[in-house]
Order: C-alpha cells, then structure tokens, then sequence
C-alpha cells in the first residue's frame, strides 16, 4: 500500500491529457505560501520537478506572488536592471535580441516553469531563423548572434537567480559553441608605409595614421576630443566613442576599463594631428555656420562624422589604392600585429589596443605568415643542433623553400 504523503511533500497526480503534475506550498515574496504547480511528461519527471521546488521552499527561497511570464520579466529586466548599467549600445543589443528572438519563442512560458528544454529548442530555432538581410535577401542568423541570444538569456537568468524568482538557471546548462572570430589581415610594413605615402593629402589622413600607428577604433577616432590630446605632454586619453543608437548619434564611454586608457603620442602623430588641426581652423574660418563639436575629426562644417561616412569614404579610398576587400577595422589589426612582430612585449601591446584580455592580443590578432614559421623553426633548429650535422643540404634547401 502506498505511504501517505506528509505535509511539505507535495502531491503528484495524472492529469486527463496523459501528463503529470505535482504541486506544494511554498513560501512567496513578502511573506505567506501559495501553492505551486509542475509538470513532467512522466511521474518521475514531475517528482525530480517538485523535489526541486521544495529544496527552494526549505532553504527559504521566496517565490514571486504572483507567477511571472519570461516575456514579462525580459521587460522588466532590461528596463531596470540593463539600462542603467550599461552603455547604450549594450542595451540597444540587449533590447533587440529580446523583442526580435526570445520573448516570440519564449515570451508565454512561465519564468519558474523554463526548462533546459525550452532553451535547447530556442537555440536550435534560432541557428535555423532567417532574418531579412541589407540588399542580399533572406539569410540564416550567423552563429555570433545564435551565441549572443544565449548569453542574453543566460544574463537575464541569472539576475532572476539573484533576485530569488529561479532556483537555477536553465541556460547555463545548455552548452553553446563559441563560435569562431575571423582575423583579418592586416597590412604588412611596406603596404603600410606606400597605402600612407599614397592618401597624405587626404583631409582625414591623420585619422588613418592614428588608426595604423596607435591601433585605434573607429568609434574612438570619430569621439576623439581636442581637449583630450595634449601636445605638449605628447599623449591622448580615450574617454569615449562615438557610435549610433537607435539611429540618432551618440557619445558613449568605453566598452571596458581597459578600453579608457591614455596613449602616448609618436612625432610622427604629433606632427600629423597639429597639421590637421590647422586644416580645420582654416575650414573653420571658410565655413559660413561652424558646429563647434571639440572633436578632432568632423565634417568639413564641424559636425561628428557618422561611422556610416566614414564607412564610405573608407571604402571609397581603399579601392583608389588597390586594397581590395580590406577592413577599416584591420588598420588597427595592423598596429597590433607589427607590436608584435617588432618584439614589443604583448602586455604593453595589449595596453597601447585597450584590449580587456591579453587573450584577445594574442588569439586573434597574433599570428604569423609561413615564411616567418619557416625563420621560426629554423631558429630553434640552430638553437638545439648543428644542422649540417644532420643534412648537409638543409640550409640549401631551406633558403631555396623560404628565400629572405
């Protein structure tokens, strides 16, 4: 005969439909008990459920008074825990991930009832969503963005955990492949010095320079301020970007500490940046209106440049040279890999860049092409044994392979 179950159990029945449900009181958010439902396809399903609800109950885990939707906590969550947080251009991402892809597919389903399950199936649906692409028709969510929506929902989650409305997060036991980042190629010494040779009397030449020579982002040459580069000192601090939310243009600080640093100025910089500036005090003087913005780079009537601009002109530049499919994003790909291809130690490449991790440094932008792996391998080889001693031939054959 069955044993009956004893107050705080819980209770288990089978409903019409064929599943399972168990239901307990447990106590609630400002005091007092309601009673709580789970569900499990099978009577096991619903037990490990409802075990797991009172293990919350008994370490005095408080439930929301009333039972929350996923989509309605997203709501809440961005509003009052994201916005004020974090920069504007995290919470427009943030924002757009929640309204686009999970409140759709998760929105209905109670926060307290989401199951490893329920992510798995939504992060299969998203690899498989098709979005509307810019002039090239439909297409698949790249898998940047498929991780990205698992790591906004495996936030979101944790703040639930904190604020005690889950006992776990579900997310974070639903694995994600991190995806791989492509490196770009960056320009080597002499492509370097003939592309700057070719754009010198461009009117945003400097903006290149400092983008070759001091590895900056894009967003923190457009946001650069005059009262932020001290000549005399030879030196510039990066306080903030200037990047587009929602449309509108907007200053920001930042994306990381390590992001908001001060740089130091090589003469070569020095003498491009004071050129500039008396460029612009000449446009300025020739402009009928004036926008005194205080940034370094503007349009030639004194407003921030949009990064779309700047897009533009880039592309317009690179094709004039011969640069072919070459990133405005790999001209600071280019500092950084002659740092180290100079020897420069990669914490201070990693502090000149303002990357947050020495990994970013060394995984993605540290690599070296087949002739330097040949002088590489070569070197140790000399280092360990003569290698005439081995293959008389070998240093013929491999200065013929990888000729200087």
């Amino acid at each position: 005969m069955a044993r009956k179950r004893a107050n705080g159990e819980g209770s288990i029945y089978k409903r019409a439909d064929g599943r399972y449900v168990g239901s307990a009181f447990v106590p609630i958010v400002g005091g007092g008990r309601r009673r709580v439902y789970v569900y499990g396809k099978t009577r096991k399903e619903a037990r490990a459920k409802l075990d797991e609800l009172l293990d919350g109950a008994r370490g005095n885990v408080p439930r929301p008074r009333t039972r929350q939707t996923v989509g309605e906590y997203l709501d809440y969550w961005l509003v009052h825990v994201v916005k004020p947080e974090t920069r504007g251009t995290t919470f427009a991402g943030y924002e757009t991930m929640v309204r686009r892809h999970i409140k759709p597919a998760l929105g209905r389903k109670y926060l307290d009832a989401l199951d490893p399950a329920d992510v798995r199936r939504f992060i299969a649906d998203l690899r498989n969503k098709r979005t509307d692409g810019h002039g090239g028709g439909p297409r698949v969510l790249s898998p940047r963005m498929v991780q990205f929506g698992h790591a906004v929902l495996r936030n979101a989650l944790s703040n639930a955990m904190r604020e005690e409305l889950v006992t776990r997060n579900v997310a974070k036991l639903v694995r994600v492949s991190t995806p791989d980042y492509e490196v770009g190629s960056g320009l080597d010494p002499v492509t370097a010095r003939a592309f700057l040779a070719a754009i010198r009397e461009e009117r945003l030449f400097a903006l290149y320079l400092c983008a070759i020579v001091l590895g900056m982002r894009r967003g923190e040459l457009l946001g650069l301020a005059w009262s932020a580069v001290d000549f005399e000192a030879g030196r510039l601090t990066v306080r903030q970007t200037l990047t587009v939310i929602n449309g509108r243009l907007s200053f920001e600080r930042p994306k990381t500490r390590k992001s908001r640093r001060v740089v130091p100025l090589p003469a070569v910089v020095v003498d491009a940046l004071r050129a500039h500036r008396e460029r612009q005090e000449k446009e300025q003087a020739a402009a009928g209106q004036w926008a005194d913005s205080g940034l370094v780079f503007t349009t030639p009537d004194g407003r921030p440049i949009p990064p779309a601009t700047l897009g533009k002109q880039w592309r317009e530049i690179r094709g004039r040279v011969g640069l072919g499919q070459l990133r405005f994003h790999d001209l600071r790909h280019t500092a950084v890999s002659l740092l180290l291809a100079l020897g420069v130690p990669p914490h201070i490449v990693r502090e000149i860049a303002g990357h947050s991790d020495i990994k970013v440094t060394m995984t993605v932008y540290a690599h070296g092409n087949l002739d330097e792996h040949a002088a590489a391998l070569k070197q140790l080889s000399g280092m360990l044994l003569s290698t005439t001693d081995v293959n008389p031939d070998y240093e013929e054959v491999q200065d013929r392979a990888h000729p200087a």
